[in-house]
């Protein structure tokens, strides 16, 4: 017995050092970084521990919230990312999408997609899933100030979004498995869409495939973060429009109702 542990050690150790030190890297980091992400940087965590303390009697607290998770996340997901790249692999960022390679056809793929998605939006923002869930925040439906915040603090959520998946790990898979890189990154950006729209949700399988070929195929991440945010500006901008439309056409038909009374 004592023989057949040590061989099976001695056979594990081998086995790990014969792993990609760079791969392990990614792999474990990206685990314990969106772990983070999810019990710490979060509304979830904001609200258990902030909330009682210092916001109980704010009528803004939900805005609040969104902004620590945004800004929180862009530390979790972005700089702790970037601080690996520069400090323990010894790589340019500029190797990991941080840069407007291939501009034209990265241009020209996002002005095509951001057109087709807005189409597409609007057509789902009529659902009454779509509306009961967007906008994220309920309350930029009536502030456009709140609207503005919010979107200022989304776009940096959505750049450290991508270059998790888009940036740190496609390129830094990439030396390894290739293309395959793309698939592998695709399965936790699909994940993490659980428990929205069911139609979001199947759609991230194309999303983050098509998202990951441009960022492969471009060597950049932000072609894939203009799209990305304008499909996540566009469906809490339409949301809105929908719903003051609708505000619009019910104040349209009480106004004919009363003058139907009058007259």
């Amino acid at each position: 017995m004592k023989n057949r542990i040590t061989e099976e050690l001695k056979s594990l150790r081998g086995a790990i050092k014969s792993l990609d030190r760079k791969v392990v890297i990614i792999f474990i980091a990206v685990s314990l970084l969106q772990t983070i992400s999810w019990y710490v940087t979060s509304m979830r965590f904001f609200r258990t521990n902030f909330y009682d303390t210092f916001f109980a009697d704010n009528p803004n607290v939900s805005l609040y919230e969104y902004i620590y998770w945004f800004a929180g996340d862009f530390v979790t997901l972005f700089v702790c990312p970037v601080l690996i790249i520069k400090f323990t692999f010894k790589e340019k960022l500029s190797d990991y999408g941080i840069n407007f390679k291939e501009a034209g056809l990265g241009f020209l793929i996002t002005l095509i997609f951001t057109f087709v998605m807005v189409i597409i939006i609007w057509f789902c923002s009529s659902s009454r899933e779509f509306a009961e869930y967007y906008p994220m925040l309920s309350s930029t439906r009536n502030n456009w100030v709140f609207f503005l915040v919010f979107q200022i603090f989304l776009l940096i959520f959505i750049i450290a979004w991508e270059f998790i998946w888009r940036g740190f790990m496609i390129f830094g898979l990439k030396g390894k498995f290739g293309f395959y890189a793309i698939l592998i990154q695709m399965i936790p950006f699909v994940i993490l869409h659980n428990g929205k729209p069911a139609a979001e949700t199947f759609g991230a399988i194309a999303g983050g495939l098509a998202l990951g070929i441009l960022a492969y195929r471009t060597g950049s991440i932000f072609y894939g973060v203009i799209i990305h945010y304008m499909v996540m500006f566009m469906i809490d901008f339409l949301s809105i429009m929908r719903f003051k439309l609708d505000d619009f056409g019910t104040g349209i038909n009480s106004l004919f109702h009363i003058l139907s009374k009058i007259f």
